[in-house]
């Protein structure tokens, strides 16, 4: 039971950051393209590889630090159906050139986070 307050107490934070944040860049940025939801995916790969490797490599910490950090946080952070719900928008609209690119963006660079945050934790 511990572990699912964690994890819900995780989620949480993480749903209202990636809300706040994609509302956010909406308003700074516009919302022709779903940028907020390219970025938020980004910055989640990067700490997701980042937090991974610290937590599971690096720190000895109370396994409940990754079921915060990474399942609940992050889990709800990132927002893979929301990508595939602005993308199948972006189709419905006709927007196909944007639609090509949010999906290569957010595979390429989200992965690229990825890796880039697991060698920042082997570095650091």
């Amino acid at each position: 039971m511990e572990n699912v307050l964690v994890i819900g107490t995780g989620g949480f934070f993480g749903a209202a950051s990636r809300y706040a944040l994609a509302l956010w860049i909406g308003e700074r940025w516009g919302r022709s393209f779903p940028l907020g939801t390219l970025l938020i995916n980004i910055s989640g790969s990067f700490m997701i590889g980042l937090l991974m490797y610290l937590l599971s490599e690096r720190l000895l910490v109370n396994p409940l630090w990754r079921s915060l950090l990474v399942i609940g946080f992050l889990g709800a952070y990132t927002t893979f159906s929301t990508f595939e719900y602005e993308t199948g928008n972006l189709v419905r609209d006709g927007e196909l050139l944007y639609a090509a690119v949010n999906v290569m963006a957010s595979v390429f660079f989200g992965f690229a986070a990825l890796k880039v945050g697991e060698l920042i934790g082997r570095i650091i």
